[in-house]
């Protein structure tokens, strides 16, 4: 029988931040700047149609969580203290706006002329992005982070 299992040493586990970071880095980002480019005032709106307390403010901070915190994700840069801010942004949207729509993220309702129609998502890319999140911290940024680099500058100091 053939083993089909992967090497699993520390040598290549201590890669795996990388392809985390990355994509969740890259999608907070592009989420913030999104509200950015389509003005952060609709953004405001949508916050408080959701009853959401200071609308214009947790409008602002979910915007700064996310760009800020997309890039130093990207980074790999205090990983584990934007994580909190990080999770807590995707727990609301995902409790006030996507739970009521099933845990799917695809929901392909037709396929017209003009190419396929999909309703809205689900909670299923909320959780994913948890896990990624809860992973980093599990496993650490990788190489090439600025969190592995200042720990790196720790040891040799110590």
């Amino acid at each position: 029988m053939t083993n089909l299992t992967f090497p699993t040493s520390p040598a290549i586990a201590r890669w795996a931040g990388i392809p985390l970071r990355l994509i969740v880095g890259y999608g907070f980002f592009a989420h913030g700047l999104a509200k950015l480019e389509k003005g952060p005032d609709n953004f405001v709106r949508i916050v408080e149609a959701i009853g959401t307390p200071m609308p214009h403010l947790m409008a602002w901070l979910t915007i700064l969580v996310e760009i800020v915190g997309g890039l130093s994700v990207l980074a790999g840069a205090f990983v584990a203290l934007w994580s909190i801010p990080m999770i807590a942004v995707l727990l609301v949207a995902m409790l006030t706006v996507h739970i009521q729509f099933g845990f799917t993220s695809i929901k392909l309702i037709a396929v017209t002329a003009d190419g396929p129609k999909f309703g809205p998502p689900g909670t299923e890319t909320d959780l994913l992005y948890i896990a990624c999140i809860a992973a980093l911290i599990l496993l650490g940024p990788g190489p090439f982070s600025i969190d592995r680099w200042i720990t790196a500058r720790k040891a040799v100091k110590a």
